[in-house]
């Protein structure tokens, strides 16, 4: 086996996407690969024949990946193909274009022209349409201008382009830039005679859950100065043209809802004793009320960390009368099943991650991280899972890939449960560095697949270690409560993890161990540096530095910190700055090495700035590395250069101090 190389995941095949075909013979997915050379991903619509397993690619520009099934042969993609129509949109008019194929090959053909900024398309008879779209209230429609007129309006769209009003919090979202006064608004489309009917109002963000019988059901947050963290849930009549409100805003924060055989259920959290964080239960309507069906204490949804993926998928399906869905316990993300008498059913098995799913008479088809293995489809039938592709077959035969040994212990009589990756060609005579990694979060949760950058470092000769302190998902509502409390009890937790790990394996210099994190694991090796020297050196990414100046720059400073942290910076500052990395950063001495992005709105630049103008203040010996066009997401889904950029970036400070 040949040990695993940096820029290894350069290789690596990423899907996401499955959707069965309304017959369930075929599924089409997306393929997604690394650019290094133009600095992007290539990503491709497969298909696979559930008759025959055998799958092969569909499209063929490199830029499709979002689709919806036209009928059982067709798919529908948006593309942009056409130089006059770049043209137009290049000049600040909004258009998006969908291309129809038919599955078993010809050319794609332009299917039909929306002028809008689709965001998502639902099929709801012949050549009638469901969407949802952006409105910009500020901006300007050039469909509506026309001659003289439009070329004043691209003039006025050009000057535009040099300010930012803001009159609303949050007035930017990590990865979609500023979003003030933009909404996900709710519209019918007629392909035939080219209408576009709103069906939400201007100030509405809209998503939509379920379609049936000339039903829609879908969530809605309505406002003009302040998003809130709850949401309605409407029941749309297609026919009719009416809007029934099921669920008000004061309620529940809705992650969906469902038609399951003759109920509607949706999955909610009433946030009542855990805050945002509280897990959803399932809840149906008797009488017209809101009615508890099952109480679920897990989140729903795959929570497991890997920077091996690109793209999402479903989390959630109806089929045969029963409500499937995805589900975060422990290590692993699994597919339930919800019977409509509340009753709950594992699926699938404890071996790693459910991306996105789909259901046919046959089973269950996924796509997943499963053991060490990288994403592959594989099929569940009566609890037996069978890989069906192998676009990452060449690194799992070729590589040295570490299998993690688990590691647990009681603190404060609560269990945490944690892993370790041996050095690749471990010697126990030797004394190896090591590498303690947090997960961000805190809501996430390490399990054994594989993560490329640890594997990485593995080969390259480091123990790497890492847990899930209080604070985790998985685990219940209970354990993953930490209101008010970080940097204490999570920082425990860590703290006596890595002894467990040092007692465990006396072959680690415990005067040569790094710690690294991202999001919430940057904010806790901010922490840890202002606590201990135990640490050799330290790489704290997209980081948390300041609660009082993130509270009112970033996209969820505003709720996030007031309900994690339990104040806000009027009614109790000092309880916020308690809690502030930069508060200690004056007892910092461990040399630190800082990775932001300049998009990051989620843990924002300034937040890595402060923390590293401190320590060069302080003397200590510091470096930040930011990285232009990059959001929060740079580790999972940045350009491949940058990703390659940062991962050096952290190895070569690792090597510096740790060998």
């Amino acid at each position: 086996m040949e040990n695993l190389k940096l820029r290894d995941f350069l290789d690596y095949k990423f899907l996401s996407g499955l959707e069965l075909s309304p017959d369930k013979n075929y599924a089409a997915f997306a393929v997604h690969a690394s650019d290094y050379d133009d600095n992007k991903y290539l990503s491709g619509i497969w298909i696979y024949n559930c008759l025959t397993e055998k799958y092969s690619k569909l499209t063929s520009m490199n830029k499709e990946s979002a689709f919806i099934w036209l009928d059982n042969e067709t798919l529908l993609f948006p593309s942009l193909r056409d130089d006059k129509l770049k043209q137009k949109i290049g000049d600040g008019e909004n258009w998006t274009v969908f291309y129809a194929i038919g599955i078993h090959g010809g050319e794609a053909y332009e299917y039909m022209r929306i002028p809008m900024k689709v965001r998502e398309i639902r099929k709801i008879a012949e050549e009638k349409f469901l969407l949802t779209a952006e409105y910009d209230h500020y901006g300007i429609n050039l469909h509506s201008h026309k001659g003289e007129d439009k070329e004043k309006a691209m003039d006025k769209i050009r000057e535009n382009k040099d300010y930012e009003v803001l009159d609303e919090i949050p007035f930017w979202s990590n990865g979609e830039g500023f979003t003030n006064k933009k909404r996900n608004r709710l519209y019918l489309f007629d392909k035939g005679t080219k209408d576009i009917v709103p069906i939400s109002g201007q100030f509405e963000n809209i998503t939509v859950t379920g379609i049936r019988d000339g039903k829609v059901l879908y969530t809605s947050q309505n406002y003009t100065n302040r998003l809130e963290i709850t949401n309605e849930l409407y029941l749309y009549d297609l026919y009719s043209k009416k809007a029934e409100l099921l669920v008000g805003e004061e309620k529940f924060a809705i992650d969906f809802a469902e038609f399951v055989g003759d109920e509607i259920i949706f999955a909610a959290s009433p946030m009542d004793m855990y805050g945002i964080n509280q897990n959803p239960s399932f809840y149906t309507f008797k009488n017209g009320e809101a009615v508890l069906l099952c109480h679920h204490d897990f989140g729903m949804h795959n929570a497991v960390g890997s920077d091996c993926r690109y793209g999402g998928g479903a989390s959630y399906k109806v089929f045969d009368n029963c409500l499937y869905f995805v589900a975060t316990e422990n290590k692993s993300s699994f597919v339930k099943k919800l019977s409509t008498d509340g009753t709950v059913e594992k699926l699938t098995a404890d071996n790693g991650t459910i991306d996105c799913f789909d259901l046919c008479s046959d089973g269950i088809i996924f796509i997943g991280l499963r053991g060490t293995r990288l994403q592959e489809i594989y099929t569940c039938k009566d609890g037996t899972e069978n890989q069906k592709t192998k676009f990452n077959e060449k690194i799992a035969e070729t590589k040295n890939i570490i299998k993690p040994e688990p590691i647990e212990f009681f603190n404060d009589g609560i269990k945490i449960e944690g892993f370790v990756l041996k050095p690749a060609n471990f010697d126990a005579e030797k004394c190896y560095p090591g590498i303690l990694d947090i997960h961000g979060g805190p809501k996430t949760v390490y399990g054994e697949i594989f993560y490329h950058e640890m594997q990485y470092w593995a080969n390259e000769g480091y123990f790497v270690f890492f847990c899930n302190p209080r604070g985790s998902d998985g685990r219940g509502n209970a354990f993953a409560d930490i209101r008010g409390k970080y940097g204490t009890i999570d920082y425990d937790d860590l703290m006596k993890f890595t002894d467990k790990v040092l007692e465990k394996y006396p072959q680690i210099d415990k005067c040569r161990i790094g710690v690294t994190g991202g999001s919430y694991g940057g904010f806790m090796t901010n922490w840890i540096i202002g606590h201990t020297d135990r640490f050799k050196c330290a790489a704290s990414q997209r980081s948390i530095s300041n609660w009082i100046s993130k509270f009112g720059t970033t996209d969820i400073g505003y709720y996030f910190n007031a309900d994690q942290i339990q104040s806000t910076p009027w009614e109790n500052p000092e309880k916020l700055w308690f809690h502030s990395p930069i508060k200690y950063a004056d007892k910092a001495v461990t040399p630190t090495l800082f990775i932001h992005s300049e998009e990051d709105y989620r843990c924002w630049l300034a937040e890595g700035l402060q923390m590293f103008t401190a320590l060069k203040y302080h003397g200590v010996d510091s470096r930040l590395c930011m990285f232009r066009g990059e959001n929060h997401e740079l580790s999972r889904s940045g350009k491949p250069r940058h990703r390659v950029r940062r991962l050096e970036e952290i190895t070569s400070w690792f090597e510096k101090y740790l060998k």
